[in-house]
């Protein structure tokens, strides 16, 4: 059962014990991402995540990771367009330890300046491991091209431009501009006692700010661009305007990317991979966010079989479009997200994100029970509907990455 506390400053702290576990995991989630950042600070709020591990007042960096370690925990941390999450799993003894690390780390980071300037080549370094990744460069490429007239197109972890603005003031200011208690949300699963919680409150009731954040909206534009490079595959992404995070037909979209592309049954890695055999991976998501979102496909292969590829994935859109769907397709599908639920609950730290997250975007948990019964009211019609208002060519976009042609030479095979 899920309980919540709501501090006087506005911090909310959701609660689920799990009584046959030794352990707890425990997340600071902020809501506030690289979306709502202005463009001259872009990255700031991924910066502030590196940087809440360089030292506080009253412990430096090596103080924070020897501590971390002697409690035998997992400590780690990680940005997103619209969250920021700090979390740690450890042993059920010593919450109120790893607690006093991370709030320290929270409420107190130091942002000393030659900290921040070492720290500013680390983060160079993981945007050219990224641009290394053509899969995640064609993905996050297409992102940016189809949102670039709002916040949500701006990269995660911003330039090296932006990267450059990063001062002790700078981060010190947007943290007490954006970090505000009732923006923050602590999640806890596991084995705890009260006087862990008393002392978690007791923490965080010492928070300060008023408000929350908001965010601009966000217009999806369909933009489609070429990025040449050296490597033997050329990677594509095809991307659809897609319903919101907050949206209800969540689940039916869930089901859908499920159905196109969501594993090995799925339609296009049957028809592109099994049955003409002609890429390795093929796959499609659906990734959503608070007023919009995006359902993508994604295809690495080589470039004498990407235009009989590119069309066979229309091909398989058309048809689904057309003639609808199977109902023992849909129960196939359905029962996939279903154990994926269910057996996530077997993990405290996927039952921490999916509190942690649930109480920051709809402010209250949901409770599996409903999640399934969510699932299991999905219908075909609710499906075939759905995929019909999204997946119109007429709004599509593509991202190619390595020795492609000209986006339009892409867009010609799906228009």
């Amino acid at each position: 059962m899920y309980k919540k506390i709501t501090l006087p400053n506005g911090v909310r702290i959701v609660t689920e014990k799990v009584d046959y576990v030794r352990s707890a995991s425990i997340g600071i989630w902020v809501g506030n991402g690289s979306r709502h950042e202005p463009k001259e600070l872009g990255g700031i709020s991924h910066f502030i995540e590196h940087m809440i591990f360089k030292g506080t007042e009253t412990r430096s960096a090596q103080d924070i990771a020897v501590n971390m370690d002697a409690l035998g925990g997992q400590f780690n941390a990680f940005t997103t367009k619209e969250c920021t999450c700090y979390y740690m799993k450890v042993l059920n003894t010593h919450i109120k330890d790893g607690m006093e690390i991370l709030a320290d780390m929270f409420l107190n980071s130091k942002f000393d300046q030659k900290d921040i300037d070492l720290e500013r080549g680390v983060v160079l370094e993981e945007i050219g491991m990224y641009e290394d990744s053509p899969e995640d460069l064609a993905t996050e490429k297409l992102f940016e091209n189809c949102f670039e007239s709002s916040p949500l197109g701006s990269p995660v972890l911003g330039t090296q431009t932006t990267l450059s603005q990063m001062t002790t003031k700078k981060l010190h200011d947007y943290m007490k501009s954006s970090y505000r208690p009732q923006d923050t949300v602590i999640a806890i699963s596991g084995m705890y006692e009260q006087s862990d919680l008393d002392f978690i409150c007791e923490l965080f009731s010492k928070m300060s700010g008023e408000g929350k954040n908001t965010t601009t909206p966000a217009i999806y534009i369909p933009k489609s661009k070429v990025y040449k490079k050296d490597i033997e595959q050329n990677h594509i992404c095809i991307g659809f305007p897609s319903i919101s995070l907050l949206s209800d037909k969540r689940y039916a979209m869930q089901i859908l990317s499920s159905m196109l592309g969501g594993g090995m049954s799925s339609r296009l890695f049957q028809t592109v991979r099994e049955k003409n055999g002609l890429c390795y991976c093929i796959y499609s998501f659906n990734a959503s966010h608070q007023d919009s979102g995006m359902l993508s496909i994604y295809t690495a292969l080589g470039k004498e079989t990407e235009e009989k590829a590119v069309k066979l994935i229309k091909d398989v859109i058309d048809d689904f479009c057309e003639n609808g769907i199977k109902e023992d397709e849909l129960l196939r599908c359905r029962e996939q997200l279903k154990s994926n639920v269910l057996m996530g609950l077997e993990n405290t730290s996927v039952r921490m994100h999916q509190m942690g997250r649930a109480e920051l975007y709809f402010e209250r948990v949901i409770e599996t029970d409903e999640i399934i019964e969510r699932y299991d009211a999905v219908t075909t019609e609710d499906v075939l509907n759905l995929a019909r208002n999204v997946l119109n060519f007429e709004n599509v976009a593509v991202s190619a990455v390595g020795d492609v042609s000209s986006a339009e030479y892409y867009l010609s095979m799906l228009k």
